[in-house]
Formats: C-alpha cells, sequence, structure tokens
C-alpha cells in the first residue's frame, strides 16, 4: 500500500536528496496524516460521547492534535524545500527540524490538558457504559495507528527525515494509548472504580514522553550531533582508498538538513610526493564522497615525514607513553624541531569528552615520562577533541 501510494504521488521518487521531491515525501505524509486522523477524531470522540468515557474522548482530542501537527508538517516540508539565498546560503533544511520542536509542543500542550481532565475524573468519577461498537471502533483505530506508523516509518527511512520519524513514533504510542482506552471501557464491566480516569493519567503520561522524546532528538540535531560511526566509515574508506594518503584526522561533519550536509578532514601524505599530483588526487577523492553520500567535503593536505629514522623514533616513544596513560588517547602532526641545546616535540593529541584528566596532567605525564633521556625535549601540544563517533 505504501509503495502504492509512493509510486502514485511521487515523481522521481528515488531522487531522495532533491528537496522538491522530499516536499512530495512531506506532502504525501501530511495528507495521509490528517484525513486518517480527522476520521479517527469524528468516530472517537461520537463513540466516546455515546459511552461517556473521557478516556475515549481524550484519545480523540489526541487525534485531532495529530491532526493539527500534519498540517503544521506540511508547511515545514515546503519552506524546508526553499532553496538556498543570499541570508540562508545553506539551504533552508533546517526547518524540518523546526517543524518537530512545533508537533512536540502541541503534543505536550495536549498531553498536560488530558492529564489534568482524567485527574478530575479519578475525583469525581462517572459511570461508563460499555457498548460493543464502541469497543469495535477502538480496535478500528489500533488497527489504522499501526499502519500510519509503519507507513511513516518507511517514509522517513527512505528520505532520512526526522519529522516522519517523529510522526511514526507518535503512531505507536497511540496505540498504547488506545489500548489503555480499551482497557477502562471493558473494565466498566465489572468495576465502579475509576479507571477511566487511570487509564486517561496513563495515556496523557505516554503523550508527555513522546513529546518529551522528540524534542530530545531535534535538540540534539539542532545544536549538533557527530556524524555516526557509519558515516565515518564511508568516508575514511573513500579517503584512504589510494596509497598516496597514508592517514586520516580531524574529521567534521555538519548538518544543515537533510540532503544538505558540509564536511571536512585532513589527509596525510608523505612529504616527497608530488603535491600537484596529490592535490588532483584530493579533488577527486572530494568529488568521489560527494557523489556517493552527498556530503560537500574539504580535504586539507597535511605533509608527513615517513623516511626520518630519528623522527620515528620520538614518534614511537610519544605513542607508547601515550597507550600507558590511556588507549583512547591518539595523536597527529607530529614534528621535530632539533636545536643545540634541546629538542621540540610538536603535535596534536586528541582527547575523548568527558575523560578523566586535564589537558595539564596529560601533559606533565608526557614531559615527566621524557625525563632523563640523554636529548632534553620539549613537548609542544594542541590537544584536540574528535567531532565524530569514530576518530
Amino acid at each position: 500500500m505504501t509503495q502504492l501510494l509512493i509510486r502514485k504521488f511521487i515523481k522521481n521518487y528515488d531522487d531522495t536528496d532533491n528537496p522538491r521531491v522530499r516536499e512530495k515525501y512531506g506532502t504525501l505524509s501530511s495528507i495521509v496524516g490528517i484525513v486518517c486522523n480527522v476520521m479517527l477524531f469524528l468516530l472517537k470522540y461520537a463513540m466516546g460521547t455515546l459511552a461517556g468515557s473521557i478516556a475515549v474522548i481524550s484519545d480523540a482530542f489526541n487525534n485531532l492534535s495529530d491532526s493539527a501537527s500534519c498540517i503544521v508538517t506540511l508547511f515545514g516540508y515546503k519552506l524546508s524545500a526553499k532553496p538556498a539565498d543570499k541570508d540562508h546560503p545553506f539551504g533552508h533544511g533546517r526547518m524540518e527540524y523546526l517543524t518537530s520542536l512545533i508537533i512536540a509542543a502541541v503534543i505536550i500542550v495536549m498531553g498536560i490538558e488530558l492529564f489534568k481532565t482524567s485527574a478530575v475524573k479519578i475525583i469525581h468519577p462517572e459511570k461508563v457504559a460499555f457498548r460493543w461498537i464502541v469497543f469495535i471502533s477502538l480496535l478500528v483505530s489500533i488497527g489504522v495507528k499501526l499502519w500510519m506508523s509503519l507507513f511513516n516509518t518507511k517514509l522517513g527511512k527512505k528520505i532520512n527525515s526526522t519529522v516522519m520519524l517523529a510522526t511514526a513514533k507518535d503512531s505507536r504510542n497511540d496505540v498504547i494509548a488506545t489500548l489503555a482506552t480499551v482497557i477502562s471501557v471493558v473494565a466498566s464491566l465489572f468495576t465502579d472504580l475509576p479507571v477511566d480516569g487511570v487509564m486517561g493519567v496513563l495515556v496523557s503520561a505516554f503523550i508527555l514522553k513522546a513529546g518529551y522524546e522528540i524534542i530530545r532528538d531535534t535538540v540534539d540535531e539542532l545544536l549538533g550531533k557527530p556524524a555516526d560511526a557509519e558515516c565515518v566509515r564511508q568516508i575514511t574508506g573513500i579517503v584512504l582508498c589510494d596509497e598516496r594518503i597514508i592517514g586520516l584526522h580531524d574529521m567534521i561533519i555538519h548538518n544543515y538538513g537533510p540532503g544538505n550536509v558540509f564536511g571536512s578532514c585532513h589527509a596525510e601524505v608523505r612529504s616527497t610526493e608530488n603535491f600537484v599530483s596529490v592535490h588532483d588526487l584530493i579533488d577527486t577523492i572530494e568529488h568521489e564522497i560527494h557523489r556517493r553520500m552527498k556530503i560537500i567535503m574539504t580535504i586539507h593536505i597535511d605533509p608527513v615525514e615517513v623516511d626520518n629514522e630519528q623522527l620515528n623514533i620520538r614518534k614511537e616513544m610519544i605513542s607508547r607513553n601515550l597507550r600507558e596513560i590511556s588507549p583512547e588517547l591518539s595523536f597527529h602532526d607530529f614534528r621535530m624541531v632539533v636545536g643545540d641545546t634541546h629538542t621540540n616535540l610538536i603535535f596534536d593529541i586528541v582527547v575523548p569528552f568527558g575523560f578523566k584528566m586535564s589537558d595539564d596532567e596529560i601533559k606533565e605525564k608526557i614531559d615527566r615520562s621524557l625525563e632523563g633521556d640523554s636529548v632534553k625535549f620539549y613537548t609542544v601540544i594542541t590537544f584536540d577533541h574528535s567531532y565524530t563517533d569514530s576518530d
């Protein structure tokens, strides 16, 4: 069914990096969501009024809030599809994230209102009338919401959309909420306890949890997440595919919205290489990364001495010292400047976030390990942090 809708309503549906195609996916998801949620609202509101159930009526308004979220999403996709302009040279892709925040805000407001209404229902319980038509309508609602969750999950994964995945998660939570409503309706056959109000509180808790999770995930995207390990692995594989590239460090990936990603890294090459030839190689690698991953990559060339025996000895010495401090530490850009009275060892150390030792403590340990050598060493260290899940 999902693939049929995609083929029927989206032209060039495989070109998912095209902002206009993404907009069509968003439009399809939103219209399907609006139609389904409005129908469920009307059905549940009528059934809730018939049964006198606050849980059913609350569930109905939860669906109404979902339809409002779909309208917001529809406009969000249209705005995110706008091309780059003078004021926004990186495009408008992050509008999808802002749209997710608006959806989350609507969900939380509805959750708070439902909690208040349900609490009143617990304090002042009213009899819920069990009706088979109400029970069947709730089961139908569960089926519809399960399909909507699968539908938006498939679309969201296809175009890598946080909005659609958030919508899918909301639909899954709606299934749980409606199951709680079913329990309250069935329980009315056996008890006069305020099960209806209690289930309404549970439904509100699920709604609030969904809103919080969407806000958490979206804020992470807006603040800037590290590139995931798979992305790093693919880029590393492409960069190191040529034997002239002997190392890679300082990789940074900037996400300005789906399909609008920029990156940079440092590629190490032997200092004896022909740099005109290497420059041509780097251009080829940058184009290959964009072709395969749609990432606009800028690669900086770092010349490295590999045939200097004394430098290699000192480099291995620093490597051994760092391993003794912690296997989590790594270094790069190692250089050595030999003088009449002392030798400077110049390098960068990559320190993981949350590492138990301070930069000064690390430097002090390294300097102490170099004492007693026949050569007097001074270390000049730049401390870096990794911007990826794997570096």
